[in-house]
């Protein structure tokens, strides 16, 4: 029996095992964007480090979000 390979196979477009979805693109912040979060409620964005982290003010604390920014909205 041959081991998986790691390159990505052809999907048919007939075959009932569709692809995943392709993951959609990182939300873009910037500096002094208001933002909300499920967990820490409404900040304000002190710091980006691009595509990896945002360093956002919630007033009570400072929370370094990472990504992917799944429970960080912009407003």
């Amino acid at each position: 029996m041959k081991p998986a390979s790691g390159a990505s196979r052809r999907h048919l477009p007939t075959s009932p095992f569709k692809p995943p979805p392709p993951a959609p693109p990182l939300e873009k912040f910037s500096v002094n964007d208001q933002v909300t979060h499920d967990r820490y409620g409404l900040g304000v964005v002190l710091e980006v480090e691009d595509g990896v982290a945002v360093l956002v003010d919630f007033r009570s604390q400072q929370e370094r979000i990472t990504a992917p920014f799944k429970k960080l909205h912009k407003l």
